[in-house]
């Protein structure tokens, strides 16, 4: 089961990722731009996800991921870090919600992270 040291690891990891305190909470930040979160004393993570993805996703694994009411206006989902299923599954997370805040630049710079969907 990944914990939040795991997610700091793996986020970290990230090209061109930094870590910052607000809201009380770490944040990890690709160029600058926010991607993921650790709130709920580090027992789940928030991530960037679309809207229709998001909806689809709590729909089908809601034991593992929900949508906070503060953030039910935006692009972000929250998943339960004790039901991630191992390593893989939140480094995929993180990478999905790292190519969805990254520029243009990083993106070409490691395809080997994948491309971003195109809105």
């Amino acid at each position: 089961m990944p914990d939040a040291e795991d997610v700091r690891r793996i986020a970290l990891s990230l090209p061109d990722t930094t870590e910052k305190i607000a809201w009380s909470m770490p944040t990890f930040r690709v160029a600058g731009k926010m991607f993921a979160t650790l709130p709920e004393e580090e027992t789940s993570l928030a991530v960037r996800c679309p809207k229709e993805e998001r909806d689809e996703l709590v729909l089908a694994e809601p034991g593992k991921f929900w949508i906070a009411d503060h953030e039910a206006q935006f692009a972000w989902v929250r998943a339960r870090l004790a039901a991630l299923e191992d390593e893989d599954e939140l480094r995929a997370v993180l990478a999905d919600s790292w190519r969805q805040a990254a520029p243009k630049r990083l993106l070409e710079a490691y395809p080997e992270l994948g491309v971003a969907p195109q809105d």
